[in-house]
């Protein structure tokens, strides 16, 4: 099917577009502030090379969140103008598809590492991380075993049967890996982010569970409403 993917949630952008033919282009670049500036032109040169139209597409897929606060509300508003723009005489337009960030990653370390069972993590900054446990099925695909939570690393606990489970994410860094329970530190690390490329991936079955919605409804997914630190909490971090 004819595809838009895309995510802004982390310092990387990531575009992709998917012919129905099978064939894929894609970009990557800088996110973070640059994304809302870059978003766009991407998405016209890769719709462009594809030879294909907005109102062609049979989804636009973007990562909701959790991630950055600014980046998820570029990725929202992106999807929902153009979803907006292919409507026409009172109809509907091309609906748009929310995806989980972290369902992204653990797609993503599965197309790179052939990984079953993701605990996925996402840098959520403030000395905390963003965290799911997915499991791959040959058949079903992948299952949520668990809620998406928010909070420091040293408060994660492993799933049920972790003998053959994976770390993937972005929070790998001494400021995070340190701070793991014992029972992860030795697990596999797969680096990984919410790709357009795993969106594409997850979008068929996805579309096929009725979770396409109107493009009112590209609402981002924030887990925590708090954006920053206060100066003392800065400084007691610090110390």
């Amino acid at each position: 099917m004819n595809l838009l993917a895309f995510d802004t949630s982390t310092e990387h952008l990531s575009v992709a577009v998917q012919r129905a033919d099978g064939q894929r282009w894609q970009r990557q670049g800088p996110g973070g502030a640059q994304a809302s500036a870059a978003l766009i032109p991407a998405v016209q040169a890769l719709l462009a090379q594809a030879g294909l139209a907005l109102g062609e597409l049979r989804a636009i897929v973007f990562g909701r969140g959790p991630g950055s606060f600014t980046g998820l509300r570029t990725a929202c508003s992106v999807a929902q103008g153009l979803a907006f723009g292919t409507a026409r005489g009172g109809g509907a337009g091309v609906p748009v598809l929310p995806v989980d960030t972290l369902l992204a990653v653990a797609e993503s370390a599965r197309q790179s590492s052939g990984v079953a069972r993701v605990l996925a993590l996402l840098d959520a900054r403030m000395g905390e991380v963003y965290s799911a446990a997915y499991a791959h099925d040959a058949a079903a695909g992948w299952q949520a075993l668990s809620s998406i939570t928010v909070g420091p690393p040293q408060a994660l606990a492993a799933p049920p049967g972790a003998d053959d489970w994976v770390l993937a994410g972005n929070a790998f860094g001494p400021e995070y890996a340190d701070r793991l329970p014992p029972a992860l530190r030795g697990w596999p690390r797969v680096p990984a982010l919410p790709a357009a490329q795993a969106l594409l991936d997850l979008a068929p079955a996805l579309l096929a569970a009725g979770q396409a919605v109107p493009a009112e409804q590209a609402l981002p997914l924030y887990i925590r409403d708090k954006v920053a630190q206060t100066t003392a909490e800065r400084a007691a971090a610090a110390r």
